[in-house]
């Protein structure tokens, strides 16, 4: 019995990042896969490496300004590029020190915040290692209370710096229809459930 519930405890932790933990479980050596365009913000973690060079492999915490800091190199600006951009960027710039440096950059932690907010049972803010659907992001904040109005749902997010809702009805997408309203979220949406 003892070692079901164990079993279970920790499929439940390492299947839902918001289960017991703010931040996902990622192991050192594993990377998180995005799609090539990925733009790379504040709170994200990289892994750069230099091939034939153990010096010069190094994990760095993108700043709040964007920034990591890296050896031979010293600073450079990770936020708003993507992992291409990043990459080619350092190859340029130790290009100054190696003939032809093979540079590797991997992205092993992903700042992917959204926030539920209003009539769910545990409404807050989640970090996810992945994009979700609003429908997995409704469940990782345990679901509508009984008085949630589930057909007025809206997903608030900023593009460009304007902000735009999109409307989401629950009942539908539960029941199988209008199921392009389950759209993945991106860094930063609110869900909003009155």
């Amino acid at each position: 019995m003892k070692k079901e519930f164990l079993v279970l405890a920790l499929t439940a932790r390492f299947a839902c990042p918001a289960f017991g933990a703010s931040t996902p479980d990622v192991p050192a050596d594993s990377s998180v896969s995005v799609p090539p365009d990925y733009v790379v913000d504040a709170g994200d973690v990289l892994e750069i490496s230099v091939w034939k060079e153990d010096g010069l492999t190094k994990q760095a915490l993108v700043r709040p300004d964007g920034g990591i800091t890296f050896p031979l190199i010293g600073e450079l600006q990770a936020g708003g590029q993507t992992i291409h951009q990043i990459k080619s960027e350092i190859a340029r710039k130790l290009g100054e020190f190696f003939a032809e440096p093979e540079v590797s950059v991997s992205l092993i932690n992903l700042n992917h915040k959204i926030y539920v907010v209003g009539r769910v049972n545990k409404p807050g803010e989640f970090i996810t290692p992945n994009r979700v659907s609003v429908m997995q992001a409704l469940s990782m904040a345990g679901g509508l209370t009984p008085f949630a109005d589930d057909d007025a749902i809206k997903i608030i997010r900023r593009i460009g710096g304007k902000e735009m809702a999109l409307p989401f009805d629950y009942d539908e997408v539960a029941s199988g229809k209008a199921l392009e309203q389950n759209i993945l979220l991106q860094r930063g949406d609110v869900v909003v459930v009155p």
